[in-house]
């Protein structure tokens, strides 16, 4: 079965990063933790599997931050209510940074889907509104 839904990329850097993506050009994040926020309507377990890979053609602006990341995990749900750009509004209304704008939204009208995190306080957010951990079926990046 396919499953579909959204999904919250946790993302850690521990040294300060520099790197062009796509039409945004070069982007620079400092060292920390930081949260992507997408959706996955033709494969869930897939899309969140390659996210977490670092063995991929990249094609997303998110390809080219988890190719550096030094640690990453994810949350996932399958309720139809919470889609990508709810949980990016979510990120706002909770108090995280927009990182770089124009990140990961070019099919929507949000500002951009990665944010700088204070990861148990999204966690937390994101448990309130029926998300739970991803279990990988590949190794850790």
């Amino acid at each position: 079965m396919v499953r579909k839904g959204t999904y919250v990329l946790f993302l850690y850097l521990n040294r300060d990063v520099e790197m062009k993506v796509g039409a945004l050009g070069s982007v620079r994040l400092s060292s920390g933790s930081y949260c992507y926020v997408g959706s996955a309507m033709n494969g869930l377990d897939h899309r969140v599997n390659r996210h977490l890979s670092k063995v991929k053609k990249v094609h997303w602006h998110i390809d080219r931050l988890t190719l550096v990341v030094d640690e990453a995990f994810a949350y996932e749900c399958e309720e139809e209510i919470n889609t990508e750009c709810s949980i990016a509004d979510l990120m706002l209304h909770i108090g995280c940074i927009p990182a770089i704008e124009g990140f990961g939204c070019s099919d929507c009208n949000c500002n951009t889907h990665l944010f700088r995190v204070e990861t148990s306080k999204v966690i937390s957010a994101l448990c309130n509104h029926g998300f739970h951990r991803f279990k990988s079926k590949i190794s850790s990046i």
